[in-house]
């Protein structure tokens, strides 16, 4: 065992395994020597449950042509189990863990993919064993590939039919030419139909590695007892063989609008106007996160006032997307009745061209920050409320987004705000998109 230090002075025992990198907001980082694997901890003791998580730094970002959906198809498969647990003896990865009482799902997103189980504290060891055991050990089998590429499938159909999300898709797939964020996270449906085992094991033994990965544990637990468990399963695991892939390519910069249209069954149309934005780690984005909140959250936003009180729009939305590589500021607004697109849109730009000529007022800037305050203390109640944050702060590049997060909204200022509304917002880098309702004779 080895002493450390923590932020706040505390001394900890270690295992000699790991080594501290730093503390931040109460989380401790520490790194497993043997394979590079990142480890969060956040004792948080005021209810007798732990969540564990396993981050993977990989998404759609990474997926190439031809194999776009994969990081998603993985997902599925991967709960099929490994030959330690699986159906054949009845000891499926669901079953296992919701016989201890557990909470178990993934989910899949443009930077990362994520694992995860909320159960007792006395089962931490299982979650522990079951996520180390398919990190290297899923069997991606083509019994299972048929079947979940039937579920897949079904997937995408029925976010085909869901205008808003189609919508959304159009906008990003015709925002990206080039990067990666082109493709939506579920896929291409001609991947997902074409895609073999072959394909997904390559990509599954290119990017599931322990140096591709961050265990995060939070909630009631022993601390060194945490990190015993930890490299009594994952210690064994090598660090990839070759080094992990990076996402180089950069797009081209926008130097026009565009614009688009979905037409489909429905009965009120919509609106979205997009602008480039920087990632994650950019200090403009907390300003963008401020401008976003101050144009379309509550009944005193800007565009609350300038569109739902005035019978333009039924409902409008605005948010600055935190991601590892620029992507969009956007606002989403669902028409009124006997409204066109036309005017919603212009009334949007309107709002927007105010903010960039006068800026915020000083009650609109103390009611966004206040906004953002509580809502970000609603997502941390709870260890899962909190792992489900810090995990897109890994995502995006650096944990510390999380516990930094609600010191840098202080520091956003009037000028911060009308500056990052003057460079972003702009028509050169704007994309627009109008679902547009079609009715079936």
């Amino acid at each position: 065992m080895q002493v450390i230090e923590n932020e706040a002075g505390l001394s900890r025992d270690v295992p000699e395994a790991f080594t501290f990198v730093e503390s931040s907001g109460g989380i401790e980082e520490y790194l497993l020597k043997s394979n590079g694997l990142q480890v969060l901890l956040l004792p948080e003791a005021a209810a007798p449950v732990v969540t564990f998580m396993v981050t993977y730094r990989v998404g759609s970002r990474n997926e190439s042509v031809g194999l776009t959906g994969a990081t998603h198809f993985l997902e599925h498969l991967m709960f099929k189990g490994t030959e330690r647990f699986n159906k054949e003896k009845g000891t499926t990865i669901f079953n296992v863990l919701q016989r201890v009482g557990a909470q178990v799902n993934a989910t899949t997103w443009l930077d990362r993919t994520n694992y995860y189980e909320l159960l007792p504290k006395e089962h931490l060891a299982l979650a522990i064993e079951i996520e180390a055991d398919r990190m290297r050990g899923a069997r991606i089998s083509a019994e299972d590939l048929e079947s979940e590429r039937t579920v897949i499938l079904n997937e995408f159909d029925r976010g085909e039919n869901e205008p808003m999300r189609k919508l959304y898709h159009a906008v990003w797939t015709a925002a990206f030419v080039a990067h990666p964020y082109h493709h939506p996270t579920i896929g291409w449906r001609s991947d997902i139909e074409h895609v073999t085992t072959v394909g997904l094991r390559h990509f599954y033994d290119t990017f599931y590695w322990p140096n591709n990965a961050t265990v995060s544990i939070i909630g009631d637990f022993d601390r060194a007892e945490a990190l015993r468990l930890v490299e009594a399963q994952f210690g064994k695991i090598p660090s990839s063989p070759e080094p992990i892939p990076t996402v180089y390519t950069e797009e081209p910069e926008q130097r026009g609008e565009r614009w688009l249209a979905v037409r489909q069954a429905g009965q009120l149309g919509s609106v979205m106007i997009a602008y480039k934005s920087p990632a994650a780690l950019d200090p403009d984005a907390d300003a963008l996160d401020v401008l976003a909140v101050a144009l379309a959250t509550g009944k005193n936003s800007r565009l609350y006032r300038r569109l739902t009180d005035q019978g333009l729009t039924t409902h409008v939305f605005a948010s600055a997307s935190r991601f590892r590589d620029p992507g969009l500021f956007y606002v989403l607004a669902m028409l009124a009745p006997e409204r066109t697109h036309e005017e919603v849109e212009r009334a949007i730009g309107e709002a927007l061209e105010g903010i960039k000529e006068e800026g915020l007022s000083e009650a609109e800037l103390a009611r966004a920050k206040s906004q953002l305050k509580a809502e970000e203390a609603f997502s941390r109640d709870g260890p899962f409320a909190v792992a489900s944050r810090l995990n897109e702060a890994i995502a995006a590049g650096d944990w510390k987004l999380y516990t930094t997060y609600l010191d840098r909204i202080d520091r956003v200022t009037l000028e911060d705000v009308r500056r990052v509304a003057s460079a972003y917002l702009v028509d050169e880098r704007k994309t627009v998109g109008h679902y547009i309702p079609t009715r079936d004779d």
